[in-house]
């Protein structure tokens, strides 16, 4: 008789096996069948098994051919258990992401109505353009000399005016001689002076 330690232990590598079904597509597997040990993920080992039951098969090994096709199906079982968990674990994530995706596109468009009924409720500010605000009266001061104003061309005075005076060409500037430099270079001749603009 066994012992009740030893089943618990069963039922709970059990429960353990049944956590861990989306691990199976991949992980490696040592499976003890009739023939020996099949190493080798879920894919393979079905593989492995299927060609175990064809080769008995074709010796007239009714028996081993069943048998191998057995190991086949638990195999077989186990891969699409898992490829269903990992499904549903898939469809779950993409429906919580659609409705992520629907939460944000609701509170974009609440901060939108929110933004234009804010525009439209705001009081009218002073527009940024300085010509379509309001303009000061214009204050004749007449010609007074300390009122602190600059005539302007617009402005529409009568006196022309004065044509500036022609500037003098510059000199040019005679280069010192560093020491340890011969000096016996010629100088510049002088420029000459342009005629002064008649007034």
């Amino acid at each position: 008789m066994r012992s009740s330690k030893s089943r618990s232990r069963s039922k709970s590598n059990r429960n353990n096996n049944n956590r861990n079904v989306g691990n199976i597509v991949n992980r490696v597997f040592d499976s003890s069948g009739p023939e020996g040990k099949v190493r080798g993920t879920p894919q393979q080992i079905i593989e492995k098994y299927n060609q175990l039951a064809r080769d008995a098969q074709l010796s007239n090994d009714r028996v081993a051919a069943e048998n191998f096709q057995q190991h086949a199906e638990h195999y077989l079982r186990m891969l699409s258990a898992a490829q269903r968990d990992m499904d549903a674990r898939r469809e779950q994530q993409e429906r919580e992401n659609r409705e992520r995706q629907a939460e944000r596109d609701r509170d974009r468009a609440v901060r939108q109505d929110r933004d234009t009924a804010d525009a439209a409720n705001k009081p009218a500010e002073v527009a940024s353009d300085p010509g379509s605000a309001d303009q000061p009266d214009i204050v004749d001061l007449g010609n007074e000399p300390d009122s602190g104003l600059v005539e302007t061309p617009e402005a529409g005075s009568e006196k022309p005016a004065k044509p500036k005076p022609a500037r003098k060409p510059r000199k040019p500037r005679v280069k010192k001689p560093v020491e340890g430099e011969a000096t016996d270079k010629p100088k510049d001749p002088p420029a000459p002076e342009a005629p002064e603009a008649a007034e």
